[in-house]
């Protein structure tokens, strides 16, 4: 499961690597224009690029990236200068792959072109032969028609944070999938606000027949939190097991610390018990430095395990 800052990443890094690559000496301002980093950003990014590499991971394995005075360095990392080239499982691997995510409706037309394309080399005489159809969660159809009808919709809906169920009237915009869930992205009437719904938290949908027109240019279906005046902050550090909370939840980077090998961030969220649950699953590899309500609510959860394991 990738969430979508880290397959931005991603996106960045491959996209940033053959560029360098095809073009020696380029400069650290250079490439942060061009591919919209911060100097920070670059280093990090060059610093994770330092141990990646083919398998064997020996030092002649591993790429070489880092800056040289104001030069970006990359090396031994041949591969990513040349498209790539691929064997016959794994061409048809990736094709299952993608015929997967247009079966899901989420494709968006360039990979339904590159799916035909890919499936015309692979299977030249034989389009049929390869069929790949993901089955839904219930809800999906119902609330994908509603939003390409723009029909309004009733739920049933139990929140993740606190296990409140409402009984909502949703203008669904878009309907996806992403890190193993599904979402519905969608103005809702008790809120007043854009919200986002996990599907499989929906109890029941019923259709109404009222109409909607949906927003000129909906906000991306993406699972983001939007931070609020009323948010419960916690400042946390993290060690070096537990930074890919940076890059897996919408944090603020406060310092970093190399003598301790700690990242300090600010950690924001609507309900109290998210932080403590994920400071209590990060165990001595994080520490709560502020957040008073934070450090309650996992005292709370660490004496409710205490009890339970003492019975």
């Amino acid at each position: 499961m990738t969430s979508p800052k880290t397959a931005r990443r991603l996106n960045r890094i491959l996209g940033m690597l053959p560029w360098v690559i095809a073009n020696p000496g380029a400069t650290v301002d250079e490439v942060c224009e061009r591919f919209g980093y911060s100097r920070g950003q670059l280093l990090a990014d060059l610093d994770l690029v330092f141990v990646c590499g083919l398998p064997g991971y020996g030092p002649g394995d591993l790429m070489v990236a880092y800056v040289d005075e104001d030069e970006v360095v990359v090396e031994m990392a041949d591969y990513f200068a040349a498209p790539l080239r691929l064997t016959p499982p794994e061409a048809l691997s990736l094709l299952a792959s993608g015929m997967a995510l247009v079966s899901s409706g989420q494709a968006p037309p360039a990979l339904e072109r590159a799916v035909d394309k890919l499936t015309a080399i692979v299977l030249p005489d034989g389009g049929d032969a390869l069929s790949v159809d993901l089955s839904e969660p219930a809800f999906v159809g119902e609330l994908r028609r509603a939003a390409a009808d723009g029909t309004v919709v009733r739920i049933v809906y139990t929140a993740l944070a606190g296990a409140q169920t409402t009984t909502r009237d949703i203008e669904p915009w878009a309907v996806f999938s992403t890190m193993g869930n599904w979402y519905v992205s969608a103005h809702c009437r008790l809120a007043a606000a854009e919200r986002l719904f996990r599907i499989d938290r929906i109890r029941s949908v019923t259709p109404t027949e009222e109409r909607f027109t949906p927003p000129a240019n909906p906000p991306p279906p993406i699972v983001a939190y939007t931070p609020s005046d009323s948010d419960v902050q916690a400042v946390i550090a993290l060690g070096p097991r537990a930074r890919w909370v940076v890059d897996y939840y919408p944090v603020e980077i406060l310092s970093e610390d190399p003598v301790r090998d700690e990242v300090t961030v600010r950690f924001s969220t609507s309900d109290a018990s998210v932080a403590a649950r994920l400071l209590l699953r990060l165990g001595d590899n994080a520490r709560l430095v502020a957040g008073e309500e934070v450090g309650e609510k996992l005292s709370e959860l660490r004496r409710r395990i205490r009890a339970r394991y003492a019975r």
